[in-house]
């Protein structure tokens, strides 16, 4: 009994020397149930809206301070005509317009009836139908509390409409997303076991006394993959659009240059970790899942960013599938042209060349 006692102490005392198996132990749950618990929410918080107010009255400022009185909605901008809603959408800022038709209270007051649109950005139709639910709601408790100060009751009719998404097809949320779960993982996991399947087999000795510079045997490296993750970007877009019809609005070459840009940055980052690591398992361990989770959680491919606590969404926008996303969906669905997506192409070419130079520098350390 006394050696098991011994032999169960020198584990924990294993356990507790060993860094990494307290992390695997400790610190992957509480930093699982944190992110679940803070992202995984079915309410909206700070949604920036648009107003188009025709009518200009004192039962359209009230409604509009009702809205924007909450914690739900940030109004972004009072729109002049009907003509701004489409490029209010395609800019990406704002998800829903909300329109007063003309002679509102007149209409309110002496019909007893009144009408007003609500517009969504059902690119994410989820959030398009709480989105529409949640100003219903606040439409609804408004009437009721002036309901008592008129003798017929009041009625304010909302009709919806959802762009881009008319039908609420979680396909077109789902494609995007996937796209870039799997172009991030496949792409990252196997230029990340690519350099130390060479350290683990002992060939990197040949490639060290090669005439090959680090930046040649990286491009090396990479070039297949490139071209193989190319060839699945195209297959998951015509598995959307063939298969799950969705639409591809935009320019085709555009699209596939921003797949291409995408697949380049997960590249890049793959060779980072491979370059950190000694051994194929511990790479792909760590592509695994310091790739799977952020790409899920914090890319806002199925949980709304502004919906999560400030630090979270600070860390959202270090996370690249976030933007790779915007785009994927601005062209697919919206039909965008570059000028409504340069800023997200250029925080990816960023994103591409520091993680491809940072790559490049540790395989210099490495090689002396």
């Amino acid at each position: 009994m006394n050696r098991f006692i011994g032999f169960l102490k020198k584990e924990f005392y294993h356990i507790f020397r060993d860094k990494r198996s307290l992390v695997i132990l400790f610190g992957m749950p509480v930093a699982q149930v944190l992110l679940f618990g803070f992202v995984i929410t079915n309410e909206i918080k700070n949604v920036k809206i648009a107003i188009l107010d025709n009518s200009k009255d004192y039962i359209t400022k009230e409604l509009t301070d009702k809205l924007i009185s909450t914690d739900y909605f940030i109004l972004d901008k009072n729109l002049k005509s009907a003509n701004e809603i489409e490029g209010i959408f395609k800019a990406g800022h704002v998800k829903e317009v909300i329109i007063f038709e003309s002679n509102f209270a007149k209409n309110l007051e002496k019909e007893s009836k009144a009408n007003m649109q609500i517009i969504t950005d059902a690119t994410d139709p989820n959030t398009a139908n709480l989105l529409v639910n949640y100003t219903s709601a606040i439409v609804m408790d408004y009437v009721n509390s002036i309901n008592n100060n008129y003798k017929l009751p009041l009625q304010i009719n909302t009709e919806t409409r959802m762009f881009y998404n008319p039908e609420l097809a979680s396909v077109f949320m789902f494609v995007p997303g996937i796209m870039a779960m799997i172009l991030m993982l496949i792409s990252a996991i196997m230029t990340s076991i690519t350099i130390t399947r060479e350290k683990e087999t002992g060939t990197m000795e040949i490639l060290l006394v090669s005439p090959l510079k680090p930046a040649q045997i990286i491009i090396g490296k990479v070039t297949p993959y490139v071209i193989l993750s190319f060839v699945n970007a195209v297959i998951i877009i015509l598995l959307g659009m063939f298969v799950f019809k969705m639409p591809v609005q935009g320019n085709i070459a555009l699209l596939l240059f921003e797949n291409v840009l995408f697949i380049l940055l997960a590249l890049s980052l793959g060779i980072l970790i491979s370059t950190m690591r000694n051994d194929q398992q511990s790479a792909m361990m760590i592509s695994m899942f310091a790739l799977l989770l952020p790409t899920i959680l914090l890319s806002g491919f199925i949980f709304p960013i502004e919906n999560m606590p400030w630090i979270l969404q600070l860390f959202a926008q270090l996370m690249p599938p976030k933007w790779f996303i915007i785009i994927i969906k601005n062209i697919m669905l919206k039909g965008t042209s570059f000028a409504f997506v340069w800023k997200e192409t250029l925080i990816l070419a960023g994103f591409t060349v520091f993680f491809l130079a940072l790559s490049i520098k540790k395989f210099k350390v490495r090689l002396e």
